[in-house]
């Protein structure tokens, strides 16, 4: 069975350890030869030279990105580039993400030259990778020739001391080919009589542009009748020659069968023996192959056999060891001894009374029958199995002589026989064990057997009598499956045998062998023997094919035993070629191959790789190497049956294939062969965008660090499929007659020639030959009839072939294809001119019909078609009488069809060119329009592609937070309801109005040309997303006055790709307008952002976008009571208005990381005033309620924005002088709830250092009271007793304690809502006591204020409070020295029970040591709280690192990393708590109380935002403590692996946010706000703190 492709590939691998695309046109011209000058240079160091000489080029530089998954390989569909030709030298930029595992201590190895000199497979040149984690990594690799190469990067592993090395990737590029110009096949729309003839100069075709004809030589002719066949070729359209080979041919006269290698076959030199001359023939050739490239523009391909030899070769019998044979493969021993007796039985048959002539299957049942019982005579079984009785003469003999080698495996004794021997087999002591090398090879050491019985039969003693028989008895039980397998071998063979006589001998579709003889015997041989003596080493195998075999396995090595089996479809002419591993393995043959590829190379354009899925591939690796050194231009293409497009890219990838070749006449009916056309001949669908839409600007520095900085153009590279070579039909398989009917090929062909690929095809198909030639056997001579009445289907392909490859230079490589019922229409277009050819072919499968068929009218909306050509072909005869000297095609005319008059319609639509099938168009017909776009402004993609960057210019941040953003509930507020997000059939409504909302699906069908997309098609239905785009804005310029400018930028380009472009392009140019908005608008946003921003990486910019995807304007909520101003979104969709929008606690967690950290300073400040200004009973609001209502629960709110004032004051321009402005308070004095517009409301003012003050006075003071309004209206899920607000110090440690057991004031803040399950009014997570954040964050601002007192920058020393019944003023270093004091001994676990007594623990509820509490002194019952693992003491870490003794904290950090890390977050608790339920249903009113209405919100769902305080701890604690104590990388290395979902996460999901949680291991919540403010926030607090460390940010 062959073995899986996905084995086969591991086991290759194992083995071979909106802006245009500036394109230099293939078709420029230039009247030099299109031989390269020799020089001393490498083009390896001319591509270096280029990019370091002086002086700009004329056009941008192409960069070609490659990106690299974050393990440092491609992903699968990128693991494959193919690159196009260096015309002009260009870029391939390989780039890898910062941070990512591959970017640790980083090499790129490839050995594509990089430093220059000449290529060489096993040289490798290293790029070490940068360790700057603030900026993507790239490496440029300067592209000035073609080649095939390979790179990769290797890096630390996890382990210390490791390396690992990435996934390979492979880039091949495309080489540059010359050949003649022609001129235009066309003229004024008609045929042109000179069309298509030669001119002088010469032109860069591309792969794309080739049409390539196959010609076997030795039908012919000798080499001076050639000419007429290059003028024939080059007349019928094409430009290259696709030769079988044209070395000696051996003994059958094969072609593929080649007997010398180094010389040309005599027969094609008319007997001029002075044509072959000492270098056999090569000059007079290469004088005939440039002839036909400099007069006909013919370039030549040439088939190169690597897999074989003629049996005839001469330089076999020297050279025996180039061959498999038994004396080299000693497995074959069997085999041959099955083959030789074969050719006795055959030659024996007369004697023996058996049928000579097969007639019937009763004649191949005697003759098979017979010949089993001949071979049951010649104990074949003897290669398989042991021979017991030398097995057990050597046992008796060793332990007679003492010779016992004692048994050291695995315990034997009293084992039954059975086991006995399946330990023998697997212990490998069974020499030879199904090796088949000899009769009885298979056998085991006298000694070792010796050992092994003493061992096992210990009750037998020394009787060496009885141990040899007991052995005996082992070695029967051995040989049990051996005899098996040589029966079921013996089954096969005789099967396989059966078979193929029947098929050559008796099937009427096989070859009729006729009687069996000695030279004709029963089945081919499978060894040619090459003299009779010495049979073991000059018999060699003869080469063939298997069905469905394992490409990457050599079916003539062991364990195959193919030729045992008989399951070789062998050739009877051709010996294997046994390269072995390598040159030394068989030094004579790689010499001798090498010269005969690097012989050809040197004149022939290019190669077609014989048998290529059967070549070993490091042969075909090594042999094309060194013909590419001598002729770095080489197309190669080749043929693979591997029946995997992996395995075919594999192939492709390692052997630099350009192109593989695909066959029309494979395909069953015309919805395969559209599927086919589809696939391989498409290019781009009409309307692509990729090369608009996802292209960018930018400076390229010199990619080996000398010379100047170019401009360039970055083309993201999406990986490769193998190009493909599109033949109608190859010259090895069956006619269109014979598989569908001849009609077939005049349309067939026709479609071929519309494929945006190389095509070809071969003169019999053009000819219309009625039947497959026999290339070994057939002797006759080609016809010559040009364009003539005989020449069968030639005259179209002087147009279609011209037209195909005139396409190809000039870049018409959009398309489409329709397949309805028996008809294909493919229609080629520029993208540029939007001119095209648009082909009509009514397909011909079945023979005999002659009916028109149904297609419905094809209409080219805004599109003009004029007729050029049409044709069938009439056959009058499909009986061919054989002309013995001359191969002649059927009786065929081309009949011309009069000119299809294409009518202009108009309906609701627009205007159209509607393309009927006129009544008479029968199978095998065609017809080809010119059709050119009505209307189109040549100038509309430069339109639409620019202005954006000046047009999103002036849009300052709440602008851009329309433009780009704005939820559902977002917009609808703003707007008082008019206008909600847009609603696409097929997908949705989209998440956001502005653009980011519509760049989510945008960025795959632009990166893919998706234009199947439900969005594509909505924008082809109809115009309505083009007026929504900027009616949304033109709506709201009152408010914000900037918008005007984009709305008016966005209107003016909608309006006339709406008034100009036909529906089909609405979505090419919707998406150029869109994406240059938001690349402009994007931009906008990053300039006008940090330093940090500016210069980092994507997920960088892309986490600094949710500040302003959080950051925006609505009605109603506001920082003002009495106007809207822009406002933090807690969360989106979830809190995107009203009371719910703006939160206390989410603004100052948020605030650093999406204001400070991106330079939003402006909103920064404006949200510590405003909630300054409602400081109230020493607390701020958590919820603001746009200082209207505002609600005073939460017992960390004013920590979080005390720790914001002193980032603020860090970090801003300026900063401390925030402490001095002055705001006006929103409550009186005494704390008196008034209306915001009431007159005692805003009737004094503090400045921040006062507010800043007060709150730690309240603080030390203590803190009692009921929340205002307290009971259902406020709060109706809470108990009566959670309104109640207590807050006090400790002032023996100085740690502040408050809460109950009914209100929850910290973020852990979910209160429980159902009745039916009996936790409503109880907070799921009330952490009443000291949580450990809040201490943290006192401790914090004690710091920061203790250090400013004594600055004297702040007029504050401490505060007043009552101790010991005195009330005094303990200052901020003293109550910071208190909670240095007290903090470990009364939060931390120790992870010795031992050291149980130096801290405040109760060793008997403790769940997990070396941990911090969550919560010191929760209350009482719940007591144990306390001792929950959560994710909450890295915030203390962070913030005041200096509580925490180092070892300590490293500990458990550790842990949570171990325990509490998830994918995008953190869990909440510890999943071995008892409480730990990690998934979160807001729905759920179920009676289990632990999750009904989501009571377990913070009880095991991931969360966000925690993580980023996790990741900044560990940074601190790791790099100063832990492992990047000596190397900072380490550490950094380990925390960017964390960052890879979120970064993967925020790039992929459509709210390109971070979501609020997630339920277990990252699975998503559908009740978590999609996008949440702090989440995104504390990453951005990271990355910046990176930031700082990078050399770039000093």
């Amino acid at each position: 069975m062959p073995k899986p492709v996905t084995k086969a590939v591991k086991k290759a691998k194992a083995v071979l350890t909106s802006v245009k695309i500036p394109k230099t046109s293939p078709s420029q011209s230039t009247t030099s030869s299109p031989l390269t000058p020799k020089t001393p240079k490498t083009p390896a160091d001319e591509g270096i030279e280029f990019f370091e000489s002086v002086g700009k080029a004329d056009e941008p530089i192409r960069v070609y990105e490659l990106r690299l998954d974050p393990d440092g390989g491609p992903n699968k569909d990128r693991s494959y580039m193919r690159l196009p030709p260096a015309y002009t030298p260009y870029v391939v930029r390989v780039t890898l993400d910062a941070g990512t595992p591959a970017s640790r201590n980083g090499i790129f190895k490839t050995n594509f030259p990089l430093d220059g000199g000449r290529f060489e497979r096993d040289r490798f040149a290293e790029r070490k990778l940068p360790t700057d984690f603030s900026a993507p990594i790239q490496i440029d690799l300067p592209i000035s020739h073609a080649g095939a190469f390979v790179y990769w990067i290797e890096y630390d592993g996890e382990t210390r001391g490791s390396r690992t090395k990435g996934r390979e990737g492979y880039f091949n590029i495309d080489p540059v080919l010359k050949t003649k110009a022609r001129k235009p096949i066309l003229s004024d729309g008609t045929i042109a009589q000179d069309g298509s003839a030669i001119k002088p100069d010469y032109v860069n075709i591309p792969l794309d542009g080739l049409s390539i004809l196959t010609l076997v030589s030795k039908w012919m002719g000798p080499i001076p009748s050639w000419r007429e066949y290059f003028a024939e070729t080059s007349a019928r359209g094409y430009n290259m020659i696709h030769w079988t080979p044209l070395q000696e041919r051996g003994e059958s006269d094969s072609p593929y069968s080649i007997r010398n290698q180094l010389a040309y076959e005599p027969s094609m030199f008319s007997g001029d023996k002075a044509d072959i001359s000492a270098d056999g023939g090569k000059a007079r050739l290469e004088e005939v192959l440039k002839t036909a490239r400099e007069e006909y523009g013919l370039l030549s391909l040439t088939d190169v056999v690597l897999n074989h030899t003629a049996n005839d070769s001469p330089w076999l019998v020297d050279h025996p060891e180039a061959g498999f044979s038994p004396a080299n493969t000693p497995h074959l021993t069997p085999a041959l001894e099955l083959d030789t007796a074969i050719l006795e039985f055959s030659s024996g048959l007369s004697s023996a009374g058996l049928p000579t002539s097969v007639s019937s299957k009763q004649d191949v049942k005697l003759l098979i029958e017979a010949f089993d019982a001949y071979m049951k005579e010649r104990t074949m079984w003897q290669y398989y199995v042991l021979d017991v009785t030398r097995e057990r003469k050597a046992v008796k003999d060793a332990l007679d002589n003492k010779e016992v080698v004692a048994w050291s495996g695995p315990e034997v004794a009293f084992k039954t026989v059975v086991e006995l021997a399946a330990i023998i087999r697997e212990s490998g002591q069974v020499q030879g064990y199904r090796k088949l090398e000899k009769r009885f090879g298979a056998h085991v050491a006298g000694p070792i057997a010796a050992g092994f019985v003493k061992a096992a039969f210990v009750n037998l003693g020394d009787d060496s009598e009885s141990l040899a028989d007991a052995w005996v008895r082992v070695v029967d039980v051995i040989n049990v499956p051996l005899y098996e397998e040589w029966t079921e071998d013996t089954k096969v063979a005789l099967d396989n045998i059966q078979n193929r006589l029947k098929y050559t001998r008796l099937d009427a579709h096989g070859p009729k062998l006729g009687p069996i003889t000695t030279k004709l015997p029963m089945v081919e041989p499978y060894f040619t023997r090459l003299k009779e003596s010495d049979p073991l080493t000059y018999s060699l195998a003869n080469n063939g094919w298997i069905w469905n075999a394992d490409p990457l396995s050599n079916f003539a090595l062991w364990p195959s035993k193919a030729y045992l089996r008989r399951e070789v479809i062998v050739w009877g002419d051709c010996v294997k070629l046994r390269y072995g591993d390598g040159p030394s393995s068989n030094p004579w043959l790689w010499e001798y191959m090498t010269k005969y590829v690097t012989s050809l190379a040197e004149g022939f354009e290019g190669f077609r790789i014989d048998n290529c899925h059967s070549t070993p591939l490091h042969v075909g690796v090594t042999l094309l190497d060194a013909a590419r050194a001598a002729n770095p231009n080489l197309y190669v293409c080749a043929e693979l049956f591997t029946g995997s497009e992996e395995m075919d890219t594999m192939f492709v990838s390692r052997l630099g294939i350009n192109s593989l070749i695909r066959e029309a006449g494979n395909a069953w009916d015309p919805k395969e062969l559209s599927r086919l056309l589809y696939r391989h001949g498409l290019g781009k669908p009409l309307g692509s965008m990729d090369g608009a839409c996802m292209t960018s600007k930018g400076e390229l520095p010199p990619p080996t660090g000398k010379g100047p900085t170019r401009d360039c153009i970055v083309i993201p590279h999406n990986g490769s499929v193998p190009h493909a070579l599109f033949y109608d039909l190859t010259h090895d398989n069956e006619s269109y007659l014979e598989k569908r009917s001849a009609e077939d090929a005049l349309s067939t062909g026709a479609l071929i020639t519309f494929s945006f690929s190389a095509i070809g095809s071969v003169k019999g198909f053009d000819d219309l030959y009625p039947k497959l030639l026999n290339l070994v056997a057939e002797k006759r001579k080609y016809e010559v009839t040009n364009l003539g009445e005989h020449s069968g289907i030639a005259k179209a392909k002087h147009l279609l072939n011209a037209l195909h490859t005139e396409m190809a230079l000039n870049g018409y490589e959009e398309g489409h294809v329709h397949q309805e019922n028996d008809y294909i229409v493919i229609h080629r277009v520029q993208p540029s001119t939007q001119k095209g050819y648009i082909l009509v072919a009514h397909t011909a499968f079945h023979k005999g019909s002659r009916d028109r068929g149904f297609i419905t009218p094809i209409k080219l909306r805004s599109t003009k078609a004029k007729f050029i050509y049409g044709a069938h072909i009439d056959i009058t005869s499909y009986d061919v009488e054989k002309d013995p000297s001359t191969l002649r095609g059927l009786p065929g005319k081309l009949i011309d069809m009069p000119e299809v008059v294409v009518p202009q319609g108009l309906d609701g639509e627009g205007p159209y060119a509607e393309i009927v099938v006129p009544d008479y168009f029968p199978p095998g017909s065609f017809m080809v329009f010119e059709t050119h776009l009505q209307g189109i402004d040549n100038t509309l993609d430069t339109f639409c592609s620019q202005g954006a960057e000046a047009a999103f210019a002036n849009l300052n941040l709440v602008d851009l937070n329309v433009v780009l953003h704005r939820a559902e509930g977002e917009e609808r507020d703003a707007t008082g309801g008019e206008i909600g997000t847009y609603a696409v059939p097929g997908i949705g409504s989209l998440v956001y109005c502005g653009l980011e909302g519509w760049m989510h699906p945008l960025r795959h069908i632009m990166r893919y040309n998706d234009l199947g997309h439900p969005l594509c098609g909505h924008l082809r239905e109809g115009t309505w997303a083009f007026d929504y785009i900027h009616s949304r804005l033109f709506t709201q310029v009152d408010v914000f006055p900037a918008l005007a400018q984009p709305a008016k930028w966005l209107k003016e380009r909608l309006e006339r790709v709406k008034e100009t472009a036909p529906p089909f392009l609405r979505p090419k140019y919707f998406a150029i307008i869109i994406s240059e908005a938001y690349k402009s608008a994007r931009r906008a946003a990053i300039e006008q952002s940090s330093n940090f921003v500016l210069s980092g990486h994507d997920f960088t910019h892309n986490l600094a976008l949710c500040s302003i995807q959080m950051y925006g304007q609505v009605v109603s909520a506001s920082l003002d009571p009495g106007k809207p101003t822009p406002s933090l979104a807690a969360g989106l969709p979830h809190f995107a208005s009203g009371w719910a929008r703006c939160w206390g606690r989410d603004v100052f967690i948020s605030l650093r990381g999406l204001f400070l950290t991106t330079g939003n300073f402006e909103g920064a400040r404006a949200h510590i005033l405003a909630f300054a200004s409602t400081l109230k009973h020493g607390l701020i609001p958590n919820l603001l309620d746009s200082l209207r209502s505002p609600r005073y629960n939460s017992r960390d709110s004013p920590w979080w924005m005390l720790q914001n004032i002193q980032d603020y004051a860090n970090m801003a321009p300026d900063g401390l002088s925030i402490l001095s402005e002055s705001v006006k308070r929103r409550f009186p004095k005494d704390d008196t709830w008034v209306a915001w517009d009431d007159p005692a409301a805003y009737n004094y003012s503090s400045t921040i250092a006062e507010i800043v003050q007060e709150i730690l006075q309240r603080h030390a003071d203590g803190i009692h009271f009921r929340e205002y309004n307290a009971g259902p209206n406020l709060d109706m899920q809470m108990k009566d007793e959670g309104f109640s607000i207590d807050i006090q110090v400790d002032w023996s440690t100085g740690i502040i304690f408050g809460g109950n057991a009914y209100n929850c004031g910290t973020w852990m803040d979910k209160m429980g809502e159902s009745e039916r399950a009996g936790n409503k009014g109880l907070p799921g997570t009330p952490r009443d006591g000291a949580p450990v954040e809040i201490t943290g964050l006192l401790k914090s601002t004690l710091r920061w204020l203790d250090e400013l007192s004594r600055a004297g920058k702040f007029q504050f020393k401490g505060v007043e409070t009552e101790i010991g019944g005195k009330r005094r003023l303990v200052t901020y270093k003293e109550w910071s020295d208190l909670l240095q004091a007290s903090f470990e001994k009364c939060y931390y676990v120790p992870a010795d029970p031992h050291k149980d007594a130096e801290y405040n623990v109760k060793s008997s509820i403790i769940n997990r040591r070396g941990i911090y509490k969550d919560v010191y002194g929760s209350g009482a019952g719940r007591e144990w709280s306390d001792y929950q693992f959560r994710p909450n003491f890295p915030i203390a870490m962070t913030v005041a690192p200096e509580l925490f003794e180092p070892e300590h904290a490293l500990g458990a950090l550790k842990l949570a990393d171990e325990v509490l890390r998830g994918p995008l977050g953190m869990k909440t608790l510890d999943h071995t708590d008892l409480q730990y339920h990690p998934h979160y249903d807001n729905a759920n009113d179920g009676t289990e109380r632990a999750v009904a209405k989501g009571w377990n919100y913070h009880n095991g769902p991931e969360w966000g935002w925690p993580l980023g305080y996790f990741l900044r701890a560990y940074l601190h604690f790791d790099s100063k403590f832990g492992s990047g104590k000596e190397d900072r990388t380490q550490t950094l290395h380990h925390l960017h692996r964390i960052l890879l979902k979120p970064r993967e996460y925020i790039q992929n999901d459509p709210w390109a946010g971070i979501p609020e949680l997630t339920n277990k291991d990252g699975a998503h919540c559908r009740d978590s706000c999609a996008t949440q403010a702090w989440s995104a926030s504390t990453l951005l607090d990271f990355l910046e703190e990176v930031h700082k460390m990078s050399p770039r940010a000093a």
